[in-house]
């Protein structure tokens, strides 16, 4: 039984959960075999023999859950497909250069504005560059000498050719009607069932907020901060468990942007502005939200690798900050704090493997409602209670995946609490606390 049928309900049948991806791609979590082979890359292109080296780095990039990268190599030369997302990158390398290339959009008329954008995003760019060509196609482009092109070089020139022209498409597109997307076969359409409780819960989450916050209690001019959680914690929230693309992914990433940006700009401000946001969202047609929700196929994350430590600090430095809130009744926000530093984790960082299970088991335990919509079986919750039993049960599943890679981690669940969901959520993450995440004995 694999950790997913597990986590999702003990008993049941793997085959009979929903296959629903949650959160952002991340490329930290390679096998051993990926990275043997960059090291062999890696040696091969010193020992000059670069064609040889680039089938190891290919074998590196290729994840084969993801079925993302593929290459040829005929007579000398390299041909490859890299897929990130709505886009398809296509390359070749041989013995003397090396070329990679994607179409970002099409445009049907040259317009000053995106193509103000497009030159003052090249400055901004360290290997590739827009580019058009005769048929109206933005592009992005990189090349190389392969006596320059080590594998190193080749990483953050293709990451950076792949994550920005991912992300570029839909903002253009949203902000020029000259601009369009050619036709994609590489994005798998998901249920409107699933689109439907995903739109909901989206709008559902913003409206309880806005809710909390236009109540005035706590009073938001004298306690800022608690305000502030509310809405950081929604938005890592909906990006994680809603996934969509294009521009309400923008929003919610612009949102935590201007929260953090160092404009001295106060907190009380920063609140409206996040405010203003939310409420734009809620603004968009039904329709636009069903275009952004769709699975896609990623070689690259976003997201910084990290360890334990790091994430030992983070829950250290914020978690006490629920203490007043909830002493005083103030639940949503007092809970908001615990979903705010599992949320920044997730959206900021590649976190070890069994924090990002727990985080994600955290997810699926406030959350239980929404999950059970999507389909999946679950009793963490039960009668309106939290069930003890199942959610240990959960925690000593995922110890089970993880012993042989982390021999040392074995969470002390006599730590948790499970008298409020409140008190539960401060536990669990004291629990996460105290782990041992070492690899040795």
């Amino acid at each position: 039984m694999s950790f997913f049928s597990r986590i999702f309900g003990g008993e049941e049948d793997e085959t009979s959960q929903p296959k629903i991806k949650f959160g952002r791609y991340s490329d930290a979590y390679k096998t051993k075999q990926q990275y043997d082979a960059w090291d062999q890359s890696l040696k091969l292109f010193d020992e000059g023999k670069f064609l040889d080296s680039y089938e190891l780095f290919f074998h590196y990039l290729q994840d084969k859950e993801e079925n993302n990268v593929t290459w040829n190599r005929d007579n000398g030369t390299y041909t490859f497909e890299i897929i990130q997302g709505s886009k398809k990158i296509i390359g070749s390398a041989s013995a003397k250069k090396v070329k990679v290339e994607t179409i970002v959009a099409k445009t049907k008329a040259l317009n000053i504005g995106f193509l103000r954008r497009l030159v003052e995003a090249n400055f901004d760019l360290k290997y590739s560059r827009y580019a058009l060509d005769d048929e109206g196609n933005i592009l992005m482009v990189f090349d190389t000498y392969t006596l320059d092109g080590s594998p190193y070089k080749l990483y953050f020139a293709i990451k950076e050719l792949a994550t920005n022209s991912d992300k570029l498409d839909d903002l253009l597109i949203d902000e020029f009607d000259s601009v369009y997307l050619p036709d994609a076969d590489i994005l798998a359409e998901i249920p409107k069932e699933e689109k439907d409780v995903k739109y909901h819960f989206f709008v559902k989450k913003i409206h309880e907020v806005l809710e909390v916050y236009n109540s005035g209690k706590p009073d938001i001019d004298k306690y800022p901060g608690g305000f502030g959680y509310l809405f950081l914690n929604l938005a890592y929230k909906l990006d994680y468990l809603t996934k969509p693309e294009g521009f309400a992914m923008e929003a919610l990433e612009r949102m935590h942007r201007l929260y953090f940006a160092k404009d001295n700009k106060t907190n009380i401000h920063k609140n409206q502005v996040l405010q203003k946001e939310f409420k734009d969202l809620l603004n968009r047609p039904k329709e636009e939200f069903f275009r952004e929700f769709y699975n896609v196929t990623s070689t690259f994350g976003i997201t910084t690798p990290v360890n334990h430590d790091k994430v030992v600090g983070f829950i250290e430095g914020e978690l006490h900050n629920m203490d007043w809130y909830a002493e005083n009744g103030h639940h949503e926000i007092a809970l908001a704090v615990p979903g705010y530093i599992v949320g920044y984790c997730l959206f900021n960082y590649s976190v070890p493997k069994p924090d990002r299970e727990l985080f994600q088991l955290f997810y699926q335990i406030i959350e239980a409602e929404y999950f059970r919509a999507l389909g999946f079986s679950l009793s963490y919750i039960e009668n309106n209670k939290l069930n003890k039993r199942a959610i240990k049960r959960a925690i000593e599943h995922i110890e089970d995946e993880n012993e042989h890679e982390y021999p040392n981690f074995n969470p002390n669940t006599r730590l948790l609490k499970f008298g409020s969901l409140v008190e539960f959520a401060a536990s669990y993450l004291e629990m996460m606390k105290d782990l041992n995440l070492s690899k040795t004995e």
